[in-house]
């Protein structure tokens, strides 16, 4: 048999792992673990892999050979072979490099089917009609396409991530292509592809969007109507949740044929951003409903820790964990609930009602799986419930943390142990002066995240530091964890750091008494309001006004200059009647003040009432604020935030104590 000479020119990864050489023969990879071990270093993306976690991922269901190591070497030396036959002995390969404790893959865009797919997509129109163009690269990428991607692999846990990723893109894609078909003015040819696309992935609410909307663009407005309500009965039966509200939108500009509906004169095709932001609102790969509901639950955590809209990604793990109760597998529904482990850095959840469904279905589910569940599952499981319930008085929430980071500590897991310890973080803020413990539970998941190389553990600890740091008043210490925030927001693009980071310097410029803090706190503000965390933002621009003000010795403004005060309006109030001169109003609000609840601001709450109430003369609520700010004697108020402040503890208590009697 003649050697072959000719390196691989190709190879494909957007259905069978396959490769070409130059003259488009497919190359024989020897094997089924030939063809894994490149998978496996393909869905890398660049990254070494050492060969222990190939070990792992090659044999996770089946029992190790003799010297598994030395199997691992003899598939990539093979590989090598065969990948660049014509090799000089004694020069390094190319193409799978060894490198510390492993092997990477380093191969230029063009080699695999899959860069080019995902450089097609995101390529702009370039010249000539921008639609057409569009069409045509579309069409081009979509090609590229023969099954699922590594469809060799379907139950390797090591590829899931990149197939459900690049299966993302691809709905993204079909879509792309009917907007840009409905943008060159051709919704005919849009409609097919839509409506298999719609049938396929009944869940995405952008498909059935432009699938309406080429109907109608093609004079089929009866059946736009009629998709319209397919897509109703589809997402009630299958999610319980109504249309969003584009949707509904475009069912009432259907009927009133409303004139925006007509094609634009010339349209461009949708930029890398777009497709990602409806790649937000996916549904799962459409490859079965267990398939689907686990890969969209990776999907939405990845999209909450990247950026993507943690608040609509909660609201659709909750649909999504829905769905799975449906199907009446309770390790299903357990797998889709804590598949969703986005870290909490913030005491009050986006959506509480979200919020809520989630807790009663980590509930129901933990009864139904019993103390026979394995412990990770039950761990993960009780850490939602805290998760969940982070702002409650109800101590449901921290019994449920307790026994998760025993359970943890017990199996002793790392990652485990920092998981159940985001959800003790949240329940220790249901009184005020616990800022050195939650630095000390910062600080041991920061430890955790660095010996075992997470990311998202040491992102959580640095931004707990920070904020505990603020309490402290340790501003030079909290800057070191600001740096290493940003510095982590560099490598990993983790865009919501640079929220908190831009709101701790802001309040950094204003403990600082830089002139122009005020505005540096608006601009944070107008950061926030893009960042889809509506736990986070709804009235914080009030409060840290009011705050700063209240710090400063100042009146507070009039209600109009504070924006929204959200629900902390309570303790806010008061302020502004006062600096209204409607003394008698004020007292009233004062009398009806409730207890803050627990969370990150539940000592300027107290400081806010407390001073209300010793403006008013109500004795009662000054003493009630007196007693519950004692324990945070030494900590800056509201500072455990780490975005805004009103001041040193002990300042508001020495104005709250009564005078010593002579």
């Amino acid at each position: 048999m003649t050697r072959r000479t000719t390196a691989v020119a190709g190879i494909t990864v957007l259905g069978p792992v396959t490769a070409r050489d130059g003259a488009g023969a497919e190359i024989d990879l020897r094997g089924p673990r030939h063809t894994a071990v490149l998978a496996r270093l393909i869905v890398a993306r660049g990254r070494v892999v050492s060969v222990a976690q190939l070990v792992d991922d090659l044999w996770e269901d089946a029992p190790l050979p003799r010297d598994p190591v030395g199997s691992v070497r003899t598939f990539v030396s093979a590989l090598r072979a065969d990948l660049e036959p014509g090799r000089p002995p004694g020069t390094p390969p190319r193409l799978i490099v060894t490198e510390g404790p492993g092997y990477a893959f380093h191969a230029a865009p063009e080699l695999l089917d899959s860069a080019r797919f995902e450089s097609a997509v995101a390529a702009p129109a370039g010249e000539g009609d921008p639609a057409e163009r569009a069409v045509t690269t579309l069409r081009a990428a979509l090609a590229l396409w023969r099954g699922q991607a590594y469809a060799d692999f379907p139950d390797a846990s090591w590829a899931r991530a990149e197939r459900a990723r690049l299966g993302q893109l691809r709905l993204s894609a079909v879509e792309r292509l009917g907007e840009a078909l409905l943008a060159a003015g051709r919704p005919a040819e849009a409609v097919p592809d839509l409506d298999a696309h719609v049938t396929d992935h009944p869940w995405r609410e952008e498909g059935w969007r432009l699938l309406a909307l080429a109907l109608y663009r093609g004079d089929r407005a009866g059946d736009a109507l009629a998709a319209l309500r397919r897509a109703r009965r589809e997402l009630v039966e299958h999610l319980g949740t109504d249309p969003g509200p584009r949707l509904a939108a475009l069912e009432v500009d259907i009927l009133r044929r409303a004139p925006h509906l007509d094609p634009p004169p010339e349209g461009p095709a949708q930029g890398v951003h777009d497709a990602l932001t409806r790649a937000a609102a996916a549904w799962g790969p459409g490859i079965g409903p267990r398939a689907t509901l686990t890969s969209t639950t990776a999907l939405l955590a990845g999209l909450a820790v990247h950026g993507g809209g943690p608040a609509e990604a909660t609201v659709r793990h909750a649909a999504t964990v829905a769905a799975a109760e449906e199907l009446d597998d309770p390790h299903l529904t357990a797998r889709v609930i804590t598949g969703f482990d986005v870290p909490s850095v913030w005491t009050r959840p986006d959506d509480p009602t979200a919020s809520a469904q989630v807790l009663a279905a980590a509930e129901r589910t933990l009864r139904r799986l019993g103390d026979d569940a394995p412990v990770p599952t039950r761990v993960r499981l009780l850490t939602t419930i805290a998760r969940e319930s982070r702002g409650s008085t109800d101590p449901r929430g921290s019994e449920a943390a307790a026994q998760a980071e025993g359970l943890a500590r017990s199996h002793g897991d790392p990652a485990l142990v920092a998981t159940a310890l985001n959800g003790r973080f949240l329940h220790c803020f249901d009184r005020a002066g616990l800022a050195a413990h939650r630095d000390g539970i910062g600080a041991e998941i920061l430890a955790l995240g660095v010996r075992h190389e997470s990311t998202t553990s040491i992102a959580l600890g640095h931004l707990i530091r920070l904020q505990a740091r603020c309490a402290l008043d340790d501003l030079a210490g909290a800057e070191q964890h600001a740096h290493a925030l940003i510095e982590l927001d560099r490598q990993h693009e983790r865009p919501l750091i640079r929220v908190f980071v831009t709101w701790f310097h802001a309040l950094r410029a204003d403990l600082r008494d830089d002139p122009h803090a005020e505005t540096r706190y608006r601009d944070a503000a107008r950061l926030l309001g893009d960042a889809g965390m509506p736990g986070l933002a709804d009235g914080l621009l009030a409060l840290t006004l009011v705050a700063r003000r209240l710090r400063r010795g100042e009146p507070a403004d009039r209600l109009g200059s504070l924006g929204p005060l959200g629900p902390y309006e309570p303790w806010i109030v008061p302020h502004v009647m006062l600096a209204a001169g409607e003394r008698a109003r004020a007292r009233a609000a004062v009398r009806a003040l409730p207890d803050p609840p627990p969370g990150h601001l539940i000592e300027v709450l107290w400081c806010l009432a407390g001073r209300a109430g010793l403006a008013v003369g109500d004795r009662e609520v000054v003493a009630r604020a007196a007693l519950a700010l004692g324990p945070a004697a030494g900590e800056l108020a509201g500072a455990g935030t780490g975005m805004l402040s009103a001041g040193p503890v002990e300042d508001h208590l020495d104005a709250l104590r009564p005078e010593p009697t002579p």
